[in-house]
């Protein structure tokens, strides 16, 4: 059984650019979600949602080019719901 160190280097040198992809979708979700959570009583959406947004198209972008279909149409739905919510929370529509 490969070990865990094994697993994140061949994640890696399988493909950079969706490694570093997803780190930055994970740090920017992370972030997101952070401020939710600190500001629970009464988040700002406007700015949880481009955070989210962009975190969720580099993630869709990471998972295109892995070939993973599943897990971009998941992330490519994130990523307009965060476009729809940004327009409500800005009072767009």
């Amino acid at each position: 059984m490969p070990s865990i160190a094994e697993f994140w280097r061949n994640t890696y040198k399988n493909d950079r650019v969706s490694f570093w992809c997803e780190l930055v979708g994970l740090v920017l979700a992370v972030i997101a979600s952070m401020y939710l959570a600190i500001n629970a009583s009464a988040p700002d959406m406007r700015y949880v949602y481009p955070i989210a947004f962009l975190g969720a198209v580099v993630q869709s972008y990471a998972n295109w080019r892995r070939g993973l279909a599943w897990v971009m149409l998941l992330t490519t739905y994130f990523s307009c719901i965060s476009l729809f919510g940004f327009g409500r929370a800005m009072g767009y529509y």
